[in-house]
C-alpha cells in the first residue's frame, strides 16, 4: 500500500489514515493546526529550510499546566531581572532537531509582541528569553512555543550537572569496553603479524580473523556509537564533522575486513577498526576530563552555598530553603555559618570571611547597618540581618551565573577556527578519494610492485589512512579547552569574565585607561591640612550638613575630619544640588552654600588665591570662603608594578581624573604615567575613549563602575574595580572582586598567556595536518598508526592548554 508524506512533519503514512485538507495531507490534527498557523503568520518558509528532513509531530500536551509558569514560586526560582528591568528566563526547548527548528522558534518568538530577546543554542536546546511582563506572561510564551509543535520547561543547572556526570560515566564505560577489547585484539595481532614473517597456516589465520571480528564489533557499534550519532546529526544538518571522518574511516575498514573474513584474499584490519575507535575515544575522554578540571573552580565556588537558613518571624525561628527567603526577612547567622543572601545587619557584630567573593583571607569586621553578602562566612558572634535581596539576585548567585555564562561562551578567534574547520572534512574526503584513484590506477607507475588483489587493498588502506589521520578535532578543541582553563584560572584570582571573548580583547589591548580615585589610589582620602577661616559653629554646622549630603570620597573624608575635631550637629538644608565633577550647592535661610574644588570657585567667579598639589575642598557661604581643606590619597599597592608591566608590553597607559591638574600630575609622576587628563567629567571621559577607539585602538577602561559607568560602557572591555559591595555588574565586562591591582596584572598575564596557547593549539593542529596527511597519501602510514597519531594530536592540544596553569 502506497504511503503519503505529511505536509508538516514529512513523515510517511498510509493514505487511509491521513487527514485530507484540500490537496494537503496531515497525519494528525496537531500537524494540521501547526501548518495553518505558520501559513497564517507568514512563516511557511520554514518548510523550505526544512527541506526533505522529517521532524516529530507536534507534542500532545495538555495546556492545563500553563498557569504554573506565572506562579510566584516559579518566578522566584527561575525568572530574573535584566538591568533594563525586563524579565529573563532560561528554557530547554524540547523537540528541536535541526537548524530549521531553531529558526522557526526564534522567528515565532521575535514576532510575538513583548519579546525583547530570544536566542536558542542548537547544541544544548537552551533558550535565553527576555520579555516585558507588562506586555505578556511567561505562560503566553510557553503556549506560543507549544502552538508550533514544541515544548519548553525551565532550565535547571543541577539537572544539567547530573546529565553531564552521566555523560562522563557513559564515556568511561564505552572507553573501557574499547580498551579491553583492543588489548585482546592486539594480542591476536601479535600472532598474526609474527606469522606474516615466519609463516602461518590459513586455518589459524582464519581463526585469528574471527577472534578479531568478535572483539572489534562491539568496539565499533557500542563504543563507537557516539561517532555514528554525531555523524548522523551532522549530516542531517548538512555538516561534515569529525565524527563523520572517524565513523566512515572505521566502517569502511570494517567492511573491507569482512570481505577478507569471508574468503577474499588479503589482510584484515579489524585491529585498526578497534584502535581507530579506542584512540579517538580516549582522546575525547581526556577532553572531558580537561573541561571538568576547568569547571572545578565553579564547583568550588558553589560549595560556599548554604542549603538553608534560619529566619525570624514575630520572634519565632524557622528553617527555610534558600529560595524561600524574601526581601525584608530577618535572618539569623551564627558563628561558622554562611550568609545565604545579601542584607543589612540590624543586631550584633561579627567578622566575616569574604574569601569566596574577594579572595581576601583576612576577615572583615561588620556591625549594625553594615552590609553582609551571600557566600561569606561568619567567623565569630551572632548577628541578625534584614535581607535586601532574594537568593536569585544575591551577590553569590550573580557571580555563579556570570561564571556559568563565561564558561559557555567563546572568544572571537574560535569563530575563525570554526570557519576553517567547516570545509575541512569535505576536503579530507576529497583527498582520500583522489588518493584511492591515484593509487589504484597509477600505483604501478609509481614503482610499487604487487598483484591485482593487493593492488586494491593497498589503494583502499592508504585512502582510509588519509581519512583517519586527518584531525579536525584538534582544530575544534584548540580554542575552547584553552579558554575554559584560562577562565577558571582567572576566577581563582577573583576575576569574573562575563564572556570568554574578553580574554582575546585583553590579550590584544594596546591602550588601558584608568580612573584615578579608587582605582590607582585607595580612594581613602585623609585631610593633611585644614584652614578654618571662620570658626563660627553655626557655619561649620552648615558645612557639616552639606558634606553629609554627598557620598563622594572627598566629602566623606572632610566630614570625618570635622567629626573628629569639632562637636557639630546636622541641620536641614534645601535645594541640594550636585555640580558635575565640581562639588555641591545648597541653601539655608536664604544663604547660598557651595562646597567643592577650585573649578567650582572659578565657575561661581569667587576670587580666592589658593594653590595646592593635593586634592582640595573649599567651602563658601554667599561667595565668601569659610574653610579650605587639603587631602591626600595613597597609591594602591602594586599600582607601580601593574603600570610598569603594561608599559613593558607596549601598552599605552592613560589616567583620567576629575581632580585638578596638580593632583593628577603628582599621581602620574609617582606611577610614571606619561599621559593624563585632569578636570574630566563622566561625559568627557566617555568622549575620550570613543576618540581612542575611532583610531583603531583596543581600549580597556578600568574604573570604579559607578562614576565611570558612561566611560566603561564605551570601552572595548570595561573592568570594574570594587569590593563585593559594588561589583557594578551592569556596566562591566570583567569584575575584579578583590580590588587588588596585582590581580588585575594577573588578568593581563593570564589572558595573554591563554591567547598565546590558543594560537599555539591552532598552529599545532594545522601543522600536524599539513605534515601527516601527505605522509598518509604517499602510503607511509597504516590506519592503526593513523588513529594513534590522530588521538595524540588532540592529546597534545589538551596538554598544551593545561600549561596555562603552570606558573
Amino acid at each position: 500500500m502506497s504511503k503519503v508524506k505529511c505536509n508538516h512533519c514529512h513523515l510517511s503514512f498510509t493514505d487511509e489514515v491521513m487527514i485530507k485538507d484540500n490537496e494537503l495531507n496531515f497525519c494528525c490534527k496537531g500537524c494540521q493546526g501547526v501548518y495553518h498557523l505558520l501559513k497564517d503568520d507568514g512563516l511557511d518558509s520554514f518548510y523550505d529550510k526544512l527541506g526533505n528532513k522529517t521532524i516529530a509531530p507536534p507534542l500532545d500536551i495538555d495546556n492545563d499546566d500553563l498557569a504554573k509558569f506565572d506562579t510566584d514560586s516559579f518566578t522566584k526560582n527561575y525568572v530574573k531581572k535584566t538591568k533594563e528591568e525586563f524579565n529573563q528566563v532560561d528554557l530547554i526547548i524540547e523537540g528541536i532537531h535541526c537548524a530549521a527548528c531553531v529558526w522557526l522558534n526564534e522567528k515565532i518568538l521575535y514576532d510575538t509582541k513583548g519579546i525583547i530577546e530570544a536566542n536558542i543554542n542548537f547544541t544544548t536546546n537552551k533558550a535565553k528569553i527576555v520579555w516585558d511582563e507588562d506586555e505578556l506572561k511567561l505562560s503566553d510564551i510557553i503556549a506560543k512555543i507549544r502552538s508550533i509543535g514544541y515544548n519548553a520547561y525551565a532550565y535547571d543547572s543541577s539537572i544539567a550537572d547530573k546529565k553531564a556526570t552521566k555523560a562522563k560515566q557513559d564515556y568511561f564505560i564505552k572507553m573501557m569496553v574499547a580498551v579491553i577489547a583492543s588489548m585482546n585484539i592486539m594480542m591476536l595481532s601479535v600472532a598474526k603479524y609474527t606469522g606474516f614473517f615466519t609463516g602461518i597456516d590459513e586455518e589459524v589465520k582464519d581463526m585469528i580473523h574471527i577472534g578479531e571480528f568478535l572483539l572489534s564489533t562491539p568496539v565499533l557499534f557500542y563504543s563507537g556509537w557516539i561517532f555514528f550519532k554525531g555523524a548522523y546529526y551532522g549530516l542531517k544538518n548538512r555538516v561534515l564533522n569529525m565524527d563523520f571522518l572517524v565513523s566512515s574511516g572505521a566502517t569502511l575498514t570494517y567492511i573491507y575486513s569482512l570481505f577478507i573474513l569471508f574468503g577474499a584474499k588479503g589482510e584484515s584490519y579489524f585491529d585498526s577498526v578497534a584502535m581507530i575507535i579506542t584512540f579517538v575515544l580516549v582522546g575525547k575522554y581526556l577532553e572531558v576530563i580537561g573541561k571538568k578540571s576547568a569547571v572545578d573552580t565553579l564547583d568550588k565556588i558553589k560549595s560556599s552555598l548554604p542549603l538553608e537558613a534560619v529566619i525570624i518571624t514575630n520572634g519565632v525561628k524557622k528553617t527555610v530553603a534558600l529560595n524561600n527567603i524574601s526581601i525584608g526577612n530577618i535572618v539569623e547567622i551564627k558563628a561558622g555559618e554562611k550568609v545565604p543572601v545579601d542584607g543589612k545587619i540590624i543586631e550584633g557584630e561579627a567578622s566575616f570571611d569574604e574569601a569566596s567573593l574577594t579572595g581576601e583571607s583576612i576577615p572583615v569586621f561588620k556591625k549594625a547597618s553594615d552590609m553582609v553578602y551571600s557566600g561569606t562566612i561568619n567567623t565569630n558572634g551572632v548577628i541578625l540581618f534584614e535581607a535586601t535581596t532574594d537568593f536569585k539576585n544575591s551577590t553569590f548567585s550573580t557571580i555563579v551565573t556570570l561564571l556559568e555564562d563565561s564558561l559557555n561562551s567563546k572568544p572571537k578567534i574560535q569563530d575563525k577556527a570554526n570557519e576553517v574547520s567547516k570545509g575541512f572534512t569535505l576536503a579530507i574526503l576529497s583527498l582520500s578519494f583522489l588518493t584511492f584513484l591515484v593509487w589504484y590506477f597509477f600505483g604501478l607507475d609509481l614503482g610499487f610492485d604487487y598483484d591485482g588483489v593487493n593492488h586494491f587493498e593497498k589503494s583502499f588502506i592508504v585512502a582510509i589512512s588519509v581519512i583517519v589521520i586527518a584531525c579536525p578535532c584538534a582544530l575544534a578543541l584548540a580554542t575552547p579547552i584553552a579558554s575554559l582553563i584560562g577562565i577558571s584560572e582567572l576566577a581563582k584570582k577573583g576575576l569574573l569574565f562575563k564572556e570568554a571573548k574578553f580574554i582575546e580583547s585583553l590579550a590584544k589591548a594596546n591602550t588601558v585607561v584608568f580612573d584615578k580615585t579608587g582605582t590607582l589610589t585607595k580612594g581613602q582620602l585623609s585631610v593633611v591640612k585644614a584652614n578654618i577661616l571662620d570658626e563660627n559653629i553655626d557655619k561649620l554646622n552648615l558645612l557639616y550638613s552639606l558634606l553629609d549630603s554627598s557620598n563622594h570620597p572627598v566629602s566623606k573624608s572632610v566630614k570625618k575630619y570635622l567629626k573628629e575635631n569639632f562637636d557639630l550637629d546636622l541641620v536641614k538644608l534645601s535645594d541640594i544640588k550636585s555640580i558635575d565633577a565640581k562639588g555641591m550647592s545648597a541653601s539655608f535661610n536664604n544663604q547660598n552654600l557651595l562646597g567643592g574644588n577650585l573649578e567650582l570657585l572659578k565657575q561661581e567667579k569667587i576670587k580666592y588665591d589658593f594653590k595646592s598639589n593635593n586634592t582640595v575642598y573649599i567651602f563658601a557661604i554667599d561667595n565668601e570662603v569659610i574653610a579650605t581643606f587639603e587631602l591626600e590619597d595613597e597609591i594602591k599597592d602594586y599600582a607601580k608594578e601593574l603600570i610598569k608591566y603594561l608599559q613593558e608590553h607596549d601598552t599605552s597607559v592613560v589616567m583620567l581624573t576629575g581632580d585638578t591638574k596638580e593632583v593628577a600630575q603628582k599621581v602620574s609622576q609617582q606611577l610614571n604615567i606619561k599621559k593624563y587628563l585632569a578636570h574630566q567629567t563622566p561625559t568627557s571621559k566617555a568622549l575620550f575613549i570613543k576618540e581612542l577607539r575611532a583610531k583603531d585602538n583596543v581600549v580597556i577602561m578600568v574604573g570604579d563602575g559607578v562614576n565611570d559607568s558612561v566611560a566603561l560602557s564605551n570601552a572595548d572591555v570595561a573592568i570594574a574595580m570594587g569590593s563585593s559591595a559594588d561589583i557594578s555588574l551592569a556596566v562591566s565586562d570583567i569584575v575584579l572582586l578583590n580590588s587588588s591591582l596585582i590581580s588585575l596584572k594577573e588578568a593581563f598575564v593570564i589572558s595573554k598567556r591563554t591567547y598565546k596557547f590558543i594560537k599555539q593549539n591552532l598552529a599545532i593542529s594545522l601543522i600536524y595536518n599539513m605534515v601527516t596527511i601527505p605522509f598518509a597519501m604517499f602510503g607511509f602510514v597504516i590506519p592503526l598508526v593513523a588513529a594513534l597519531s590522530m588521538s595524540l594530536s588532540s592529546l597534545l592540544v589538551v596538554l598544551n592548554s593545561l600549561r596555562i596553569k603552570i606558573k
